[in-house]
């Protein structure tokens, strides 16, 4: 069922302004008008939800909540339109994006990809657009604004997006020949978005890759180091093994995999950015996000 009403903690999830200043601005400026129940606690439809995200990319670009508060809705969306135009920017999109995973609007969806996709290309769409919405759903999946259907919806759409432009690279000519990244997710991890996208990056730029997927036990991973070439091993940790189980995983991936410190295990992931540098050999590297990994590649090409 779509979801049609939310709590003021929805709107401040959503929206990024805090609760009590969305009271103040209701009894300042009249700026929303919540149905409250008996006791008082206020509700919001659908229609105050795609306004309040408007008024916060307004105030976010420096307008005065008092001149944002004399327009009307319709004035409100025109200048929202008009100034992600003008600054080519992408945070509006993000907003569109959250309205459409409420709504589970397939439809709107592809409006804001094609948009964005007209002006960054696909590699832009997702570190532009997909990667701080991807952050922000993480939050409202834990503050409970949105429900498993919601990022289901949601997460589905965007990997087909990924999936279609994979496909478009992947038997394109391999032109670094020298080295092979083998990505794949630990035993227990489903979460493969990003590693999806990382492999589109390495193919797109001429790297061999061999993607292994979901949920992957570290004994099949030795294989790939009797094919001639060095593999590097690239994985990426959401939610398994959890932080507790890090240390064990390293050493195991080490004792299975790499054999005297000898091949490189690539981290990236949430919980990557959990382990203890003391966790970590020396052929074992964590990643801040995609974008690293992929500037750290052409060193290696050159070295």
């Amino acid at each position: 069922m779509i979801k049609s009403k939310f709590s003021i903690k929805d709107l401040e999830n959503l929206s990024g302004i805090k609760s009590h200043t969305i009271r103040i601005w209701e009894k300042r400026y009249d700026l929303l008008e919540p149905d409250r129940t008996d006791t008082n606690i206020r509700s919001y439809d659908l229609s105050s939800l795609c306004k309040i995200l408007n008024v916060s990319y307004l105030k976010n670009a420096g307008i005065k909540i008092s001149t944002i508060a004399s327009l009307t809705t319709d004035e409100i969306e025109t200048q929202v339109r008009n100034l992600a135009i003008r600054n080519n920017k992408n945070d509006h999109a993000v907003q569109e994006l959250k309205l459409a995973m409420i709504n589970f609007d397939q439809f709107m969806f592809q409006r804001v990809y094609d948009s964005v996709l007209k002006e960054v290309g696909f590699s832009g769409v997702f570190y532009d657009l997909f990667i701080p919405f991807l952050e922000e759903l993480g939050y409202l999946w834990q503050s409970k604004t949105i429900n498993i259907a919601h990022e289901h919806f949601i997460s589905h759409l965007i990997k087909q997006k990924v999936l279609v432009n994979l496909e478009k690279v992947q038997y394109q000519e391999v032109t670094h020949t020298d080295k092979i990244y083998v990505l794949f997710l630990p035993e227990n991890e489903m979460h493969d978005l990003g590693l999806l996208f990382l492999n589109y990056e390495l193919l797109s730029k001429g790297y061999k890759t061999v993607y292994l997927g979901a949920s992957m036990v570290l004994e099949a991973l030795p294989f790939f180091k009797n094919q001639g070439v060095t593999p590097t091993y690239i994985t990426y940790i959401t939610v398994k093994p959890t932080e507790k189980e890090l240390p064990s995983f390293l050493r195991k991936f080490n004792r299975k995999v790499a054999e005297n410190d000898d091949i490189e295990l690539w981290i990236l992931g949430h919980l990557a950015q959990k382990i203890k540098p003391k966790d970590l050999s020396k052929n074992q590297t964590v990643f801040r996000g995609i974008s690293e990994v992929i500037e750290k590649i052409p060193e290696l090409v050159e070295a």
